[in-house]
């Protein structure tokens, strides 16, 4: 597993360019890079739908984002 700087412990400077960091990852509208940030076990919850998994996040990012 690679990690990706800054890590923990932050200050002030390294906090905000990892909000910063996160913020353009989802801005990308990247279904794939956006997955990356979570573990290859992630679930998440949606309202009714239970998604298990950086594959299933794909998909449902790509499905999100293209409507």
């Amino acid at each position: 597993m690679s990690t990706r700087p800054p890590l923990p412990p932050f200050t002030r400077e390294t906090a905000i360019e990892k909000v910063r960091l996160a913020e353009d990852g989802w801005n990308s509208r990247s279904p794939q890079k956006v997955a990356l940030a979570y573990s290859e076990d992630s679930r998440w919850r949606n309202r009714a739908e239970f998604i298990t998994g950086r594959e299933a996040i794909v998909a449902f990012l790509s499905r999100k984002w293209n409507r």
